[in-house]
């Protein structure tokens, strides 16, 4: 079906105009992209070496900041290397363990979260036509918010009657982690094995351990639980947030007060985890569910990496005296306003992208959760129509860069590293780590863009010239 004024800028109210169906033209193209091309992370080896190499670094690294003060430590000679290697291995093998008491608190966290997620009320949204199911749809039961603060209430009540201290959590920080990515390769293994003997696998590429990487299935459930958005969300960001609460309550215990770089991660990770939450309609309009497949790059990061290595901030405050990293108040006044500012720009640039494609779909409601913030929705908004048959938004904050939300959450990522300032360097492993994740998957994105719009993907790059800073980059 021919599209008249492809490319053409169009302010329109996209409420009332629906969005034009994909064309044959486009349904081509998506079975191209909807089909394994070329190796991505290096191939085969590039995933080995990261399914092997990224467990030893999270324990490498969390080692450095509880026992050597912060600070990266390494074998002086060669005569160093095997006793180094030793001393590494005892500290994972004694304190690091994937006792039983861990595997009662992680196990118990997963058990939980799955019965909330079936039996709390929510939100029904439709996602996005999925053309690996014949651009089907799918619906999504949104009840994370009521299962977070029915989490955080639970833990409040465990924590005063002395039943779960909250403080245990940052205390066997360690141990849990050991437990954290035993689940992530198990799962990753278990989900793949599982879609290949059913016979629902997708995009493969025929070599074992990089299928095991990608992923064979694109959404897999459990009864109403579509388990690729539930793990988004319910379990890395709930860790992320309990152990900020965890080294919050391990400081007021010490000293009977929580100091202002530990309120600031007590924040900072709630701004995140209520965000994904009071949004979660959103996230079926996301890349991650609408093309990335439930393999070990997503569920050993949502299970083990995101939570026990984004908040090294936490950690090093919670074994180091108060002495180490305190600041002024002009520079607490600077790093907290960096952040509300920073959370504004991400949470509004999401919202606008995502409640656009529901309006092109002409499925959008407004949740009422808190906090809405302004221009989160933009009324008739620039677009781009494409020979395709999809929308490509030139309006709000994506008027000024491809990538808005990235830079915004890159920069939050930053001050979860200045929070502690120069005390220790690990901190800062958050965003050097996420910046390249972000440049890599915005290649990978405009990459595919560029095969799927063609002429009308360039027609946008004149529009929106810059990929991440206006003026700059």
């Amino acid at each position: 079906m021919p599209i008249e004024h492809s490319g053409e800028l169009r302010r329109r109210n996209v409420d009332t105009t629906p969005e034009v169906q994909v064309t044959d033209e486009g349904k081509k193209v998506d079975q191209l992209l909807d089909s394994h091309g070329a190796y991505e992370f290096g191939g085969p080896w590039g995933v080995t070496a990261m399914m092997t190499g990224f467990p030893m670094l999270m324990y490498y690294l969390w080692i450095c900041l509880w026992f050597y003060d912060g600070q990266l430590v390494y074998p002086t000679s060669v005569d160093g290397i095997k006793p180094f290697l030793l001393q590494m291995w005892a500290h994972v093998r004694d304190d690091a363990s994937p006792n039983l008491y861990a595997w009662k608190v992680y196990s118990g966290l997963i058990v939980y979260q799955l019965f909330l997620a079936w039996v709390m009320p929510g939100y029904m949204q439709e996602g996005l036509p999925v053309p690996s199911l014949g651009y089907k749809t799918l619906m999504y039961n949104c009840n994370a918010l009521y299962s977070i603060y029915a989490t955080m209430i639970t833990a409040a009540v465990l924590h005063h009657y002395h039943i779960f201290r909250l403080t245990e959590i940052i205390d066997n920080y360690g141990h849990i982690m050991s437990v954290a990515m035993i689940y992530g390769f198990a799962v990753s293994f278990g989900t793949y094995f599982w879609t290949v003997a059913r016979g629902e696998q997708m995009r493969m590429s025929g070599n074992f351990f990089y299928d095991v990487f990608m992923g064979a299935a694109l959404n897999p459930r459990i009864g109403p639980i579509d388990l690729k958005m539930w793990a988004e969300v319910r379990i890395p960001w709930v860790i992320v947030f309990f152990l900020a609460v965890s080294g919050a309550c391990k400081q007021y215990e010490q000293y009977g007060a929580v100091t202002p770089n530990m309120a600031f991660m007590v924040l900072a990770t709630w701004f995140y985890l209520n965000a994904c939450c009071k949004g979660e309609e959103c996230i079926p309009q996301t890349w991650d569910m609408f093309h990335e497949k439930w393999g070990f790059m997503v569920i050993f990061w949502n299970f083990a990496g995101v939570p026990f290595t984004y908040v090294y901030s936490v950690v090093y405050m919670a074994s180091h005296e108060p002495e180490k990293y305190r600041f002024t108040t002009p520079t607490y006044i600077g790093l907290y306003m960096t952040l509300i500012t920073a959370y504004y720009v991400w949470d509004t640039s999401m919202s606008q992208k995502s409640r656009f494609k529901m309006q092109t779909q002409g499925n959008f409601k407004v949740r009422w959760t808190f906090p809405q913030l302004p221009w989160g929705t933009i009324k008739n908004p620039d677009f781009i129509q494409t020979a395709h048959g999809n929308r490509l938004l030139t309006s709000g904050w994506w008027r000024y860069s491809r990538k808005p939300n990235y830079v915004a959450d890159w920069i939050q990522s930053f001050t979860w590293g200045l929070v502690v300032g120069t005390a220790s360097p690990i901190p800062y492993f958050y965003s050097v780590f996420f910046i390249t994740v972000l440049v890599h998957r915005t290649s990978r994105d405009f990459e595919r863009c560029a095969i799927k719009y063609g002429k009308d993907w360039e027609r946008y790059c004149e529009i929106v010239k810059y990929k991440f800073v206006p003026g700059i980059y």
